[in-house]
């Protein structure tokens, strides 16, 4: 069945502008500047008033009509970014054999190295993505805090140290060591 209009409406706080060009949105906010780029989705923009946009869908079936929630949640998320930015905090799971981890800067990226995992002598390095910083809790021990503007980049960041430390060839139930997520939050958080 195709549904002949379909559309969702996108409020945008004050001190963000939004700009869409051939479906790149680029969001302009207090903590800087994003790009997504969307045209991989057929939808259109079209501009209500000062602060709103809705994001339109013509003749659609129901695949693509569920998109129309996904790129409004995508161009919040950035309006999110630009204004409060993301904060992930990881903590250190081991038994036995103390998990170190050093930040280090290679050509201004920051890397992330895991040593003594499980014992083992290799050394485990995660690049972290573009605009994502990191640094050690200052008053939690075994916890480190990535932070940046792109949703995307800080949880991908996180993921990637998560997946580097897992166990392999073990009982999984029994070797619980690792660096997990620990909680998930925004750098400026908001007072409601």
């Amino acid at each position: 069945m195709k549904y002949l209009h379909s559309s969702e409406l996108l409020t945008i706080p004050e001190g963000v502008s939004v700009s869409i060009k051939s479906r790149v949105v680029t969001v302009t906010g207090p903590r800087g500047k994003l790009v997504k780029d969307l045209k991989h989705l057929a939808v259109s923009y079209v501009p209500k008033g000062a602060n709103q946009i809705s994001i339109e869908l013509h003749h659609g079936v129901r695949k693509s009509i569920a998109a129309l929630r996904t790129v409004r949640t995508l161009i919040e998320n950035l309006i999110t970014g630009v204004t409060r930015g993301y904060k992930y905090k990881m903590r250190y799971v081991y038994a036995h054999f103390p998990i170190n981890v050093n930040i280090e800067s290679v050509e201004g990226t920051p890397v992330v190295e895991v040593r003594n995992f499980l014992g083992e002598k290799i050394v485990r390095r995660v690049t972290l993505l573009p605009g994502v910083e990191v640094e050690t809790s200052a008053n939690v021990k075994d916890e480190i805090v990535l932070s940046g503007n792109s949703l995307e980049n800080v949880s991908q960041s996180a993921a990637d140290i998560q997946q580097i430390c897992r166990v392999r060839n073990k009982d999984i139930r029994k070797f619980l060591d690792g660096i997990y997520v620990s909680e998930r939050g925004n750098i400026v958080e908001s007072d409601a």
